[in-house]
């Protein structure tokens, strides 16, 4: 099983952000947050490609694996990265289904699949 499913679009890395961000509405998700981390990193002196991490949640599934396991709590909100590497754009995020090998005992049932599905179509309809 794959950590994390990661797909190249041919967008601007600015218009892929935008897509992201519209897609995550469109599937019930809220953006909680962007990390703009090229500007994190340049403000102490550190040069990298276009680089953000835009946080999104569905209250309803984060409440369920947080009353499974408080400590789940480490992997929330799930995450999609927007970034630029040797000038291509790609659109990647954590695989939710990956939950249940860190928190075996949790008995998260069928949820992480459906939030990963959600999450790859995100990604996939943002590219």
């Amino acid at each position: 099983m794959d950590f994390d499913y990661t797909v190249t679009t041919e967008k601007s890395f600015d218009k892929a952000v935008v897509a992201v961000e519209k897609e995550t509405k469109t599937a019930g998700f809220k953006v909680l947050y962007i990390h703009d981390v090229t500007t994190t990193l340049a403000e102490k002196g550190f040069t990298i490609e276009p680089f953000k991490i835009i946080e999104i949640c569905n209250a309803k599934s984060a409440y369920t694996v947080l009353k499974a396991d408080i400590k789940i709590g480490l992997c929330l909100p799930c995450k999609i990265n927007v970034y630029q590497k040797d000038g291509k754009t790609y659109i990647s995020g954590m695989r939710p289904v990956i939950l249940s090998q860190f928190f075996p005992k949790a008995n998260l049932g069928n949820l992480p699949a459906e939030v990963d599905e959600i999450i790859r179509g995100v990604i996939d309809k943002s590219k």
